[in-house]
């Protein structure tokens, strides 16, 4: 354990002393971060690192090569093998014939674990050769028909052999019957061909609150990048109008792209034209604009999971405003090597500059190596400096997400931290303490201590409009695939795991009260990157939640919550046709189509390079007529992107006045969406106050009477809204075999 960190912290100085070298010598910021993710990535080669499966394979094979091995040594390292094989792409059929041979000769003992690493082979096969090679819209998407139903049914076939076998040997055996189930469905025969003692009811029933389904359209539109888990960013990079996707994916093999909207109908992959060819890696990133120019940078994260392995460095990426990108990190102070996933972005100190708070990852395992939270503070100049220590905010956990806005309403951002150690951590900012601000943790005082459990994704948002922000998280405290956790909460056993999502509601007093269960949240969902966004423009706030860990028996949908009045969520996984079974990460939305409705992102995709999947881009089909106004603000004496500011639209429904809350940010921890704020109506047919409380400057500005449905534009201190016409996107889908009227996608008969 010695020598690792000692190795680890010679590896980390002598790459500082090379970054400082290469400024020294006038070297590009850019180029030499290119440079060190290529060290970075030579270094994460290491048997040792449990995500590095190449490597685990070689070493695997150095130790079948050993004469005079025990059969029991053989067995298991074979055993190792197979399942190395299945986090390879496109291993499958090797890892089958190695786990057959085994469960041909294995004992009686044995029989079990390899038949679950061999029916889940199989199961992986049939992904591979429906899902992936044959992709369609409605692949992976539960419940499972139309054209998501196998083609080539062996995979599954196989699976359910195996999987009957060990129901029969353990009828309480919950992961197999949940997957049991899937297979079946995948094959078009759920529930009439389960059989009945190890049937789950339900998955292919619809919500009881229907909403139209959303459309996977992400391959059409050449947005179907096939990754491992990533980030995703929706925003209108180059200020033309129209909404813009970034994504990332966490292996540093793979290249951080940016994909253009050209207003046209198409996207324009800009990756190497970019200038981002070579800046790779990144499981989450969000926008921002740091430098005060008018145009959003972006803050790339790395690291997270890896363990002593995860020593990578974030990069900031500077928009230069004509379609580039140069990555700023070593030239603007921000170089460290911690892991992380989790930043945000925030005027910390209300001097009209964005600040970073970056929450890394420490687990228990590795306290001697620490990576405390850092907090970088902006210096108007094009860089930072570091004071975590000094505002009392180096927190050390293994953060998992962090988010930031005014809980209090005191004119300064608060911190709100979600971790893996039982956590959750709520840091009160005191605002300036001398020279520097400081942070006091309420996390107590504020109730927020009387849950336990690990939490992931987390936000502030003001869930019922009453002025105040509450707080979302969600439990992830697994100890294995979430399969039977699934199987369980379906079947209402007693089995079904007590670690549900959290919602506090801000009680206005400085705490928070846990309202998850009167409102209908207290359902599991293991979520990773989660996002939220207004569906069909009632003026409150849904979400979508990407689900899943690393283990491949992890095949639970990804959820999608509707928010009733502020009053209740309802599921409304199925009639959106957004319960994706493969891993979901980064979420953003936005309404990338300027047509009134929002759209989402997900970056799709597991952590081993054999669990890649294509991303996906719902597009919203319209769910009513509700209006709504789309909003930029420019901030002056308040950051440009006005981050933090607060808008509050007042109007009347059906005789009825109320009010909707929203803050400037891009929404849940993992996944960012636009900073445009794009706020839904209802059935208003004039907006009677638009209020904009500018943050830093304090400044609150009022326009009366404004007209809904449409795109404008205020500026800090000019009391006059530009109205822009920015132009509808009419989306050219050349697989859409549907008419107007007809299914969104047509049932094989059709074809």
């Amino acid at each position: 354990m010695k020598t690792t960190v000692f190795l680890s912290f010679v590896f980390t100085s002598l790459l500082v002393i090379a970054c400082n070298r290469g400024l020294q010598e006038g070297h590009s910021g850019h180029q030499e971060m290119i440079e060190i993710l290529n060290m970075v990535r030579t270094r994460g080669t290491d048997p040792e690192n449990s995500f590095s499966s190449e490597a685990k394979l070689a070493y695997t094979d150095s130790l079948l090569g050993i004469r005079r091995l025990s059969p029991e040594r053989i067995v298991r390292y074979e055993y190792n093998k197979a399942n190395i094989l299945l986090e390879l792409d496109g291993r499958e059929l090797e890892a089958i014939k190695l786990l057959e041979r085994l469960e041909k000769e294995s004992k009686v003992n044995e029989m079990r674990f390899i038949r679950r690493s061999l029916a889940i082979a199989y199961m992986r096969l049939g992904e591979r050769s429906n899902c992936i090679e044959d992709h369609a819209a409605e692949s992976c998407i539960m419940p499972i028909r139309n054209l998501g139903v196998h083609a080539k049914p062996e995979g599954s076939q196989k699976a359910i052999a195996l999987y009957r076998k060990l129901l029969e040997e353990d009828p309480n055996d919950l992961e197999s019957m949940w997957l049991l189930n899937i297979a079946y469905m995948t094959l078009g025969e759920y529930p009439g061909g389960v059989p009945k003692q190890y049937l789950i009811p339900g998955l292919d029933s619809d919500t009881a609150h229907k909403v139209k389904p959303f459309e996977d359209v992400a391959g059409d539109l050449g947005l179907d990048l096939r990754s491992t888990s990533g980030g995703s960013i929706i925003e209108d990079f180059d200020n033309d109008g129209f909404l813009d996707i970034m994504v990332s994916a966490w292996d540093l093999d793979e290249n951080v792209c940016l994909f253009r909207n050209l207003g046209n109908g198409r996207f324009e992959d800009l990756t190497d034209k970019s200038g981002l060819k070579g800046i790779t890696g990144g499981l989450n990133m969000l926008q921002g604009d740091y430098d005060n120019d008018g145009y959003a940078d972006v803050l790339v994260l790395r690291g997270a999971w890896k363990g002593k392995f995860g020593n990578e460095p974030n990069s900031l990426l500077r928009n230069n405003g004509n379609g580039t990108f140069t990555d700023v990190t070593t030239t603007v102070g921000l170089l460290s090597f911690h892991p992380t996933q989790t930043a945000v972005w925030a005027d910390f100190d209300n001097d009209g500059w964005l600040d970073i708070f970056i929450g890394n990852e420490t687990s228990s395992k590795h306290l001697r190596l620490p990576h405390p939270c850092e907090l970088y503070m902006n210096n108007k100049d094009g860089t930072f400096r570091e004071i975590a220590a000094i505002a009392g905010c180096d927190v050390l956990a293994f953060v998992k997400g962090v988010t930031a806005d005014d809980y209090d309403n005191d004119g300064w951002q608060d911190i709100f931290i979600s971790t893996m150690d039982g956590r959750r951590i709520l840091l009160k900012n005191e605002g300036r303490q001398g020279e520097e601000i400081a942070f006091a943790d309420v996390t107590n005082a504020a109730g927020l201590d009387k849950d336990g459990g690990r939490t992931f994704p987390a936000w502030f948002w003001d869930y019922d409009n009453d002025g105040w922000v509450d707080i979302f998280t969600t439990d992830y405290s697994f100890e294995g695939p979430l399969s039977a956790s699934m199987a369980a909460e379906y079947l209402g056993t007693e089995a079904a795991t007590k670690e549900k999502m959290l919602l506090y509601r801000n009680n206005r007093d400085g705490t928070f009260t846990n309202v998850a269960q009167e409102v209908g949240l207290d359902k599991t969902v293991y979520a990773m990157g989660a996002n939220f966004g207004d569906i069909d423009n009632d003026g409150y706030l849904d979400m979508y939640l990407g689900t899943g860990n690393p283990g491949y028996q992890s095949l639970v949908p990804n959820k999608m919550f509707k928010n009733l009045e502020g009053k209740m969520f309802a599921d409304v996984t199925t009639s959106a046709r957004v319960g994706h079974l493969q891993k979901g990460h980064g979420v953003s939305f936005g309404d990338v189509d300027n047509d009134g409705d929002q759209d989402i992102h997900i970056e799709m995709g597991g952590a081993y390079p054999g669990d890649a999947y294509q991303n996906a881009f719902f597009l919203n089909p319209g769910q009513n007529d509700n209006r709504w106004i789309s909003i930029k603000l420019v901030g002056t004496k308040s950051n440009r992107a006005a981050i933090g500011s607060r808008v509050k639209v007042t109007f009347r429904e059906n005789g009825v006045q109320r009010a909707v809350y929203r803050t400037v940010n891009s929404g849940g921890s993992f996944g960012a969406s636009t900073l445009r704020r794009e706020i839904g109506l209802g059935q208003a047919t004039i907006i009677d106050e638009i209020e904009i409380r500018w943050h830093g400057s304090g400044t609150v500005q009022t326009f009366r009477n404004v007209k809904p449905n449409q795109f404008i534009t205020i500026t800090e201190g000019i009391d006059k809204i530009v109205t822009t016409n920015n132009k509808t996107v009419d989306w050219i889908l050349p697989n859409r075999l549907c008419f107007p009227g007809a299914p969104t996608t047509p049932d094989k008969a059709m074809l």
